[in-house]
């Protein structure tokens, strides 16, 4: 492959102007992953997560919308202060069965109420305008086992 130095940097309103910055009217989903930590513990459950462990666990969140004018969907930065409002705020280096809602904290009811969290915010902010809405969640407990939550499973409910 034959690599080169650009000769000029590209400038906005003199080599693209602002009305090609935006390419498409597609709905296009962008994802981000996130870690936190905690301690919980498993209610009826006979095998070791009976006892007080934790995890550092890894959220993927993926929401989806249509470009804007400058063609982004949802800006990278804005899903991190989603995530560090709604979710990382109230749960990192908790005790899960004390932060949450009464409930058996594994990951299959966690994630639920992970999405409930997230769902409502995004339906009262400026998101809502641009359509953009919560598409995905992975909930990781540990590198090789989550649960996963898709928008179809909770509107088809």
């Amino acid at each position: 492959m034959d690599f080169q130095i650009p000769k000029k940097v590209e400038k906005i309103d003199e080599d693209i102007q602002r009305h090609e910055l935006k390419y498409h009217n597609k709905r296009v989903a962008v994802t981000k992953e996130f870690t936190f930590d905690a301690a919980h513990h498993l209610h009826c459950y006979e095998g070791k997560c009976k006892s007080l462990h934790g995890h550092t666990y890894k959220l993927v969140i993926t929401v989806s919308g249509f470009v804007n004018e400058i063609g982004i969907t949802v800006d990278f930065g804005d899903i991190k202060a989603l995530f560090k409002e709604e979710i990382d705020s109230k749960l990192d280096h908790r005790y899960l069965n004390d932060a949450l809602p009464k409930m058996n904290t594994t990951a299959e009811n966690m994630i639920v109420w992970i999405w409930e969290q997230l769902e409502r915010r995004l339906k009262v902010d400026e998101y809502k305008k641009l359509g953009t809405r919560l598409e995905e969640l992975k909930l990781y407990e540990t590198p090789t086992s989550y649960a996963t939550l898709k928008r179809e499973w909770m509107d088809n409910e």
